[in-house]
């Protein structure tokens, strides 16, 4: 699937049918979960019967498209069967019971509910929540691809307005020309005193969104509270402010989103093959004391990117495992025991490296052991020559590293 989205622009009114049609949606995917656990030994049939059912006992759920009532039950039925798949697999700890929705943000329509008019770049609505016409703002020409590549249209509610993205039947590397070769392999390390350090001694410091606009935030936040009026109906500056809020952590978020998509971007363009480490940060965040820290890094949207790029310019991604990689030494191989104040790595044997850097080193290195060295072989790439000097020591030069 390849995603475009617009900005939507319409009247105040049509703004409330869409969230009329949210709150629909929301009410079909609980009312569809209710129904699975009332009736045990139910299946999926039974419960896209049941929106059925739901359509002709409820006049605002007729008025919604009937694409998005099967949407809304296809929600239901795909955290069940995830559920039910856990549960089989015997996976540890909890297996994610369904839950219901409290805060749904949009509803997708199929291939019937919408006509797109690409001359005026506008887009409207046919069911009976009177959605209408609406405009959309964005910079990508509506003739970049054909009308019948579109599967689904979804509209989104976010704090700074509503989306409307396109679903298109659309693989990106189509449309995507194909990088020349570098020859060049890099191994990653994230942290959190650097965002990353990679196996050429470059670094790059975390940019810390969040720290940086947290005092802007508590104060939004503290405006919002003191218009809160507890078992009343809220004003509409409690609204406002709620909202000023929501925008606040909107901006922090796509900041670090677009600094993620950039650095990925720009290490997938000068690289053939990144080696990175296989982080479990839903675990890492465990940690108390460094939870919003690693929050704030972005290690997740940074691998995300990086993978992404990686198949559309048909470049090369491993996830390595990162066990050992900190204690044990780049030169020798010996194990250091060192906690995670130490930044510093000192061996035994002389090497003395910044602990992030030696950890890129040993990501790298462990390429060539694990089952990509086949497919390295076929891309022309080459395992770094190391050179035994004197006392048994390897040493490394900018040249081998960069191959």
């Amino acid at each position: 699937m390849f995603v475009l989205e617009y900005k939507l622009r319409g009247k105040p009114s049509q703004y409330q049918a869409i969230d009329e049609a949210i709150r629909t949606v929301q009410f079909v995917r609980n009312k569809c979960l209710r129904y699975w656990e009332d009736n045990k030994g139910v299946g999926q049939k039974d419960v896209y019967k049941y929106v059925t059912q739901l359509r002709s006992e409820y006049p605002f759920v007729q008025d919604l498209n009937s694409t998005a009532c099967q949407q809304a039950c296809e929600r239901t039925w795909t955290a069940i069967l995830r559920f039910y798949n856990n549960c089989q697999n015997q996976i540890a700890g909890k297996k994610g019971y369904p839950k219901y929705s409290k805060r749904t943000h949009s509803v997708e329509f199929k291939k019937s509910g919408w006509k797109l008019n690409r001359n005026s770049k506008r887009i409207t609505f046919t069911d009976g929540k009177n959605l209408g016409e609406l405009k959309l703002i964005g910079s990508r020409d509506l003739f970049y691809f054909q009308e019948w590549q579109i599967q689904r249209i979804r509209i989104v509610k976010r704090a700074d307005g509503y989306y409307c993205q396109l679903m298109l039947k659309l693989d990106a590397r189509d449309i995507t020309p194909q990088l020349e070769s570098t020859g060049h392999c890099l191994g990653l390390d994230l942290g959190l005193k650097y965002l990353y350090a990679d196996s050429n001694g470059n670094t790059v410091e975390p940019p810390k969104y969040y720290r940086k606009a947290e005092k802007r935030l508590h104060k939004l936040n503290r405006r919002k509270s003191k218009k809160f009026k507890r078992g009343q109906k809220q004003s509409n500056n409690y609204k406002k402010a709620s909202q000023k809020y929501a925008k606040g952590h909107l901006k922090v978020s796509r900041q670090r989103e677009e600094f993620a998509k950039k650095l990925a971007l720009r290490l997938i363009q000068s690289n053939d093959l990144i080696a990175q480490e296989d982080l479990k940060v839903k675990n890492l965040v465990r940690n108390r004391k460094l939870a919003k820290s690693i929050n704030d890094a972005g290690w997740s949207q940074l691998r995300k990117w990086i993978e992404y790029f990686g198949i559309k310019y048909g470049r090369l991604t491993i996830a390595i495992n990162p066990a050992y990689t900190s204690q044990e030494c780049f030169n020798c191989g010996r194990l250091i025991q060192k906690s995670l104040s130490v930044r510093t790595h000192v061996c035994l044997c002389g090497y003395i490296e910044d602990r992030d850097k030696m950890v890129a080193l040993n990501i790298l290195e462990k390429i060539w052991v694990y089952r990509a060295y086949p497919i390295i072989e076929k891309m022309g790439l080459k395992p770094r020559p190391l050179a035994i000097a004197e006392g048994g020591f390897i040493q490394v030069s900018e040249k081998q590293l960069n191959r």
